[in-house]
């Protein structure tokens, strides 16, 4: 079984190449792409099953013993991760394909596309199986280096200029990044995980303090944490939608997912929780007040996504085995739910022209499916019971109770705040953009209550009314099936989140698995 762990980097890799060497023969680059997330996600669910009821699988691969090889460590968050990833990416990729068949390369270049939404997959799930420090720098910087690809597609001004400042930002993460590993290889000698946990202890408190800075540092500008987040609001909406929906869901969840295992697995005796904690609280409130700021969906979207890396913070902060847990379950409910909001924006945007609040109206008459589409997962995001939003949450503040400081209470008054605001952002977008009829007579009410969105970005942005393929629907139904479905499964998924939360609490050591088998 363990053999089998390298096929998520190589299915993809292979896929991209393929799909590069094909070229424009967008029916073969459509089917190699759906072959292969198809594939990926299927493996990562056996490997979830595998994993839960047994043991992690680890591989060191090229036949170099543990830990000089290149080591890849599959447990359970690992296969969780890659699972609903590859899920994601797989109805993503298909609301991209839709797309392309109504509008040919104008908005995304078919045959720039699959290449750099393999290489986008192959970077997130190398990110996710690494088991030593610098492999998962090279899965970051091959999933950056395919997002600034897909960030700048159709080469628009907006999206060059915003794609430069995403590119800046990225390259400085990596930067201090690589500092970290360098610093960590000259005081420890490894860059293995397992054997950096072994080792921390023998080096002095202070230095330890500061390898844990740089790393958290380095993470917390790929997650958005405040007040590290500036750069996400602008670079994201301009983005096409495929694109918008699969950054917003993922890509900061790779951060999230690096300071878990920073924070469990590397720094045990190096305590940053109260400010990890503070930091929390600031992301959570300052991110839902820009969305309240916003006229835009995207861009209010965008903003939500940055407050609710709070929540993750929070959990993290926590640091006990069912605040982990709750994180793990949060994440899952954060990508898929996230991903779902920005594929109905997406259909919003084809079916009036624009996603400003503002100037759209009376879709809730005009169509009643995209309704739908969008009011579930809002609801959803802004944690109203029974959905999983709220289950997250409610078991991210329970587990907060338990510790009983004040900083915790501090917090949970915090995400019961961010979640209510959350709430009126979503709704009030609902309200003016699907409730108001088109022939509205309260309009001047309506501008008297929100005149200061008026003056929000892109408030009056208005393009061009497109036909939406039946394939774009169908991706985002179906994505809207999951979310529910994480509500009517909540009870078998949050058990094993929280395995989850126990086994990285307790790691397993990877050089001591006996299970790890050499690759070739």
């Amino acid at each position: 079984m363990s053999l089998l762990v390298p096929l998520f980097v190589i299915l993809p890799l292979l896929g991209a190449a393929f799909t590069l060497l094909l070229g424009h023969r967008n029916r073969a680059q459509v089917a190699v792409s759906v072959v292969t997330l198809t594939a990926t996600f299927v493996l990562a669910v056996v490997m979830l099953v595998a994993v839960d009821l047994g043991t992690p699988l680890a591989v060191s691969v090229g036949g170099w013993p543990l830990p000089f090889g290149i080591v890849l460590y599959v447990d359970r968050l690992a296969a969780m991760l890659v699972a609903v990833s590859s899920f994601v990416l797989l109805a993503v990729l298909l609301f991209s394909i839709g797309q392309g068949a109504a509008d040919g390369d104008e908005d995304t270049p078919i045959s720039i596309f699959h290449p750099s939404y393999l290489l986008l997959a192959a970077g997130i799930f190398d990110a996710f199986i690494a088991g030593d420090l610098f492999n998962l720098y090279v899965g970051f910087e091959i999933l950056l280096v395919a997002s600034y690809v897909l960030i700048t597609l159709g080469s628009t001004e907006s999206r060059i200029r915003t794609g430069t400042v995403y590119i800046v930002v990225s390259l400085v993460s990596s930067i201090i990044f690589l500092s970290a590993i360098a610093v960590i290889y000259g005081a420890l000698g490894t860059v293995n995980m397992a054997q950096i946990a072994e080792r921390m202890d023998e080096i002095p408190p202070n230095v330890q303090m500061m390898l844990h800075i740089l790393l958290l540092l380095g993470f917390a500008i790929k997650a958005a944490v405040f007040p590290l987040s500036f750069w996400l609001p602008d670079s994201y909406p301009t983005a096409p939608a495929p694109v918008t929906a699969v950054f917003a869901g993922l890509l900061t969840k790779v951060g999230v997912y690096a300071i878990i295992r920073t924070e469990t697995q590397l720094f045990g005796s190096s305590d940053l929780n109260l400010v990890l904690a503070i930091v929390a609280v600031a992301t959570m409130v300052v991110g839902i007040l820009g969305a309240i700021a916003q006229a835009e969906l995207k861009r209010i979207l965008s903003f939500t996504l940055v407050s609710h890396v709070g929540y993750m913070i929070f959990g993290i902060a926590i640091a006990t085995e069912a605040a982990v847990g709750a994180t793990v379950y949060y994440m899952v409910h954060h990508i898929v739910v996230q991903t779902t909001l920005f594929l109905a924006v997406g259909l919003i945007e084809r079916f009036a022209g624009s996603t400003s609040i503002i100037r759209v109206k009376g879709l809730m008459k005009a169509s009643p499916l995209i309704a739908a589409l969008y009011f579930i997962p809002a609801l959803n995001l802004g944690g109203l019971p029974p959905f999983s939003g709220f289950i997250g949450k409610f078991a991210l503040f329970d587990a907060a109770v338990d510790v009983n400081t004040p900083i915790m209470w501090v917090a949970i008054a915090a995400g019961v705040l961010t979640s209510l605001l959350t709430l009126y952002a979503l709704m009030r977008a609902w309200n003016l953009a699907f409730w108001r009829a088109k022939d509205d007579s309260a309009d001047a009410e309506t501008e008297a209550r929100f005149g200061y969105l008026v003056a929000a970005p892109a408030a009056d942005e208005q393009g061009e009314r497109r036909a939406i393929p039946r394939v774009m629907t169908g991706a985002a139904l179906g994505m809207v099936a999951v979310t529910i479905g994480l509500t009517v499964f909540a009870g078998p998924l949050y058990e094993v989140c929280e395995r989850i939360g126990e086994s990285l609490l307790q790691p397993i050591s990877l050089v001591e698995l006996e299970s790890v088998e050499q690759g070739s």
